[in-house]
């Protein structure tokens, strides 16, 4: 492999980027890092003093994440010999019988969560510094604190470049070329990115009545394995992305030139489907609707907020994606439909 011909590239050195690399590296993966500004900067989201890091969230698929963002905080500090992390707890206060307290309230202990509650007698005597009015609730996640920001960022580089990591800083991307080679193009070199290119061919099938299979009528999600004369599982969701169509797949897909993607020149995965949907499914009709492709792209964005905690999760969940494997957590909750103002096209 020469210099400048790498497993995976990834762009951007904020949280999000460093720890990706640092995952891909954890897995033996020649990495670049590439980023658009000399390093350290202040021009991103990830820069600065501090962040706050807690398991108080109203949605528990958060809460859950971050039990092992928490491991793998920890397992930074050990492998970089810096303190990130220092426990002081979070206070929740609001109306106690208001809607949000109750969701952060439920969801803490529902994931059994270490906390405190705190009543209105004993509240001045621990935090004589806020002012807690009548009706308030007070909860403190016992295991929330500050994250180092500045520190964690460089502590994930430090260790990504032990590792064999290659981060080169001051190359603004200009160009990507996808290919059985991703050809990425800066502003003072030209480095490839070497993957197989496997298309998965997703395809939606028509329902001949609608509704038949869709969400609103509580038809699941399946897997089906062992299909006789079929060497890998079929899976398939109910109808609710396309109106009427419901998407079934071969959990294999053929090699590609991504340059030719669009001509479906083996539709081998394709036939095993409809051979299958004629069989086992009498409500759909049993060819394509909708056929889509997709290459060896990986794009991570969003994060602003929850983002910084959350890098550990989201740099392996990346290179989960960018590796071809199956994400370590449901991302579900994080996709672009969950804007229903917003189009696909729009977005």
């Amino acid at each position: 492999m020469s210099a400048r011909d790498f497993d995976c590239i990834v762009i951007g050195a904020g949280v999000q980027g460093s720890f990706t690399a640092y995952h891909l590296a954890k897995h033996g993966k020649r990495a670049l890092l590439l980023e658009q500004f000399v390093l350290p900067h202040s021009r991103g989201s990830s820069h600065g003093q501090t962040r706050i890091i807690r398991k108080a969230y109203e949605q528990d698929f958060y809460t859950q994440m971050m039990e092992e963002c928490y491991h793998l905080w920890s397992q930074l500090e050990k492998e970089a010999g810096v303190k990130l992390y220092r426990q002081t707890g979070l206070l929740l206060m609001g109306p106690e019988k208001g809607r949000d307290f109750q969701l952060f309230k439920n969801t803490m202990h529902r994931n059994k969560i270490p906390t405190v509650t705190l009543e209105h007698a004993e509240f001045s005597q621990h935090i004589p510094q806020v002012n807690r009015y009548p009706g308030d609730g007070a909860i403190v996640d016992t295991t929330a604190g500050v994250l180092y920001a500045d520190r964690a960022l460089k502590a994930a580089q430090d260790v990504f470049r032990s590792l064999g990591g290659v981060i080169k800083d001051g190359e603004k991307v200009t160009d990507i070329k996808p290919g059985p080679l991703v050809t990425v193009t800066t502003v003072s070199s030209v480095y490839r990115a070497k993957s197989l290119a496997v298309k998965i061919n997703v395809c939606y099938w028509r329902e001949r009545t609608p509704g038949t299979y869709s969400v609103e009528n509580r038809f699941p999600c399946f897997i089906h394995v062992e299909v006789d004369g079929v060497e890998h599982h079929i899976y398939g969701l109910p109808s609710n992305e396309y109106p009427g169509l419901m998407k079934v797949c071969y959990h294999m897909g053929s090699e590609t030139d991504p340059d030719e993607r669009d001509r479906q020149t083996d539709r081998s995965d394709i036939e095993i489907v409809s051979r299958y949907i004629a069989a086992r499914f009498p409500g759909l009709v049993p060819v394509p609707a909708v056929v889509e492709s997709c290459i060896n792209i990986v794009i991570g964005a969003g994060f602003s907020g929850h983002g910084f905690k959350f890098g550990p999760i989201v740099g392996k969940v990346l290179g989960e994606l960018a590796l071809g494997q199956v994400s370590s957590y449901d991302l579900s909750p994080f996709r672009i439909r969950r804007f229903p103002s917003h189009s696909k096209s729009a977005l």
